[in-house]
């Protein structure tokens, strides 16, 4: 096993043979912050098979035990015990969420309108990024806010007597914003309304009608969809199977798309419409990738993905497509730089305020490695070499951020000359099987164990 969860240590992707083999990647991230939340809320007992358990979610997992939840592992279930709708605890110490945008804004939304002080903190990338979007609407909720400048954290909550219902309009793409509101709304009275012009991933809205809330959504005459929450409802306990994350299967799937001669099955990916505009895009680029077996699981399309080496032909990526696959941009952009001609995608403002800036990190890693492209304020373009003449031979620098990590791994697999990455520790935080899968199915990644440098 290699072991990447306790150093600050630089890895290397380096020219691999084809990859090849059946594989299943981690549980959906969204959806398992989502499980330890709404379980710790809701009466009685929830049983989550397939749960994420890299840092992000455990995070979430110990905030929902410091509001009053009990939750444990038993063998391969997390079994977690709830404290019933608007019956959450102060906690005696902040909430620590690491690296883990979603766990905190989303946590902000669920204990932000109670008449308790709750204190949120992370770690220096989390601390950088803007938490102003989830505390503007909670202010309108009559949530009193502490922040550091700029609305970041460290942040301190403290809820009213009793929150006022809002009806908000989301002014960008965002689930976690919507989230948070909705999340919020169900320790508010009456309807709290949530209007979403572009849709974004809609696992709350499925998870909060599973758990018992009421909850409606129709489109307006502008075609924005109106979600609207009756609160103080009772949520109750049920078992829930968390599927394999599609952000996670685009590493092994860009990867067999771009090494020669590699033939991979993933197994059981989440395919909710929200969340797979990657897979589109790739087979839109000439991607092989078939689509088999799918089924329902739990009210979620699930299917597995049988993936092929294929030429790769640059396209155009819809600005429009962004929400579905706002994750998996740094991974497309190693998949365009050994495709045929340009590849530009648009719309990835969001990406400026991700765990890095993310645009600009990609756009700098490609360029130090050999890659033709330019950088604008909402789009990447990108020039590829299908041949992958050139490309690689620099150490990317990863601002501790687990996408631009491991997509910079797997760039190494098919360049030239292999690409080092700065740091592989906050892997962890949503993948921390990557380095074993990937070596599993033939990728050849070395780690630079800072421990045994001389």
């Amino acid at each position: 096993m290699v072991d990447i969860t306790n150093h600050a240590n630089p890895a290397t992707g380096q020219s691999s043979s084809a990859l090849t083999g059946t594989i299943r990647v981690p549980g959906d991230k969204s959806i398992s912050h989502r499980s330890l939340m709404l379980g710790g809320l809701a009466a009685g007992t929830t049983r989550v098979t397939g749960l994420l358990e890299g840092d992000d979610v455990l995070a979430t997992g110990r905030a929902m035990q410091a509001l009053g939840a009990l939750v444990r592992k038993d063998a391969d279930t997390w079994i977690v015990e709830g404290t019933g709708n608007g019956c959450l605890l102060e906690a005696s110490s902040p909430l620590d969420f690491g690296n883990a945008g979603t766990g905190c804004r989303l946590m902000m939304g669920l204990a932000g309108t109670y008449d308790m002080e709750t204190a949120f903190t992370g770690d220096t990338s989390l601390s950088r990024r803007p938490m102003g979007r989830v505390l503007d609407p909670l202010r309108r909720m009559g949530v009193q806010v502490t922040s550091a400048e700029g609305d970041r954290l460290p942040v301190k909550l403290h809820g009213p007597r009793t929150a006022n219902p809002v009806t908000y309009r989301v002014p960008v793409p965002s689930a976690q914003v919507k989230s948070a509101i909705l999340l919020a709304g169900l320790n508010t009275p009456g309807i709290t309304t949530v209007i979403e012009p572009v849709m974004t991933r809609d696992h709350t809205e499925k998870m909060l009608t599973g758990f018992g809330a009421e909850l409606d959504i129709e489109l307006d005459e502008d075609g924005a969809r109106v979600i609207r929450l009756q609160g103080q409802g009772n949520l109750h306990g049920r078992d829930i199977s968390v599927p394999g994350d599609p952000s996670s299967a685009a590493f092994p799937l860009v990867a067999a798309l771009i090494v020669p001669g590699s033939d991979i099955t993933i197994e059981n990916v989440l395919m909710n419409p929200a969340r797979t505009g990657v897979i589109l895009t790739l087979q839109e680029m000439g991607g092989d990738i078939e689509i088999l077996n799918w089924r329902d699981a739990g009210g979620e399309d699930v299917a597995d993905l049988h993936v092929r080496a294929s030429t790769l032909k640059g396209v155009t990526v819809p600005a429009d497509r962004a929400p579905s696959m706002i994750d998996e941009y740094p991974v497309l952009a190693v998949a365009a730089s050994f495709a045929e001609g340009e590849t530009l995608m648009t719309g990835l403002e969001e990406l400026r305020v991700k765990e890095s800036d993310r645009l600009s990190a990609v756009a700098r890693g490609l360029a130090s490695n050999g890659v033709d492209c330019s950088e604008g304020e909402a789009y990447l373009r990108v020039h590829g070499k299908p041949d992958g003449k050139g490309l690689g031979g620099a150490t990317v620098a990863t601002h501790l951020d687990h996408r631009i990590a491991m997509s910079f791994l797997v760039m190494g697999f098919a360049a030239e000359k292999p690409v080092t990455i700065d740091d592989a520790a906050m892997i962890a935080t949503s993948f921390p099987e990557f380095m074993d899968l990937m070596t599993g199915i033939g990728a050849e990644i070395s780690i630079n164990d800072a421990d045994n440098r001389n």
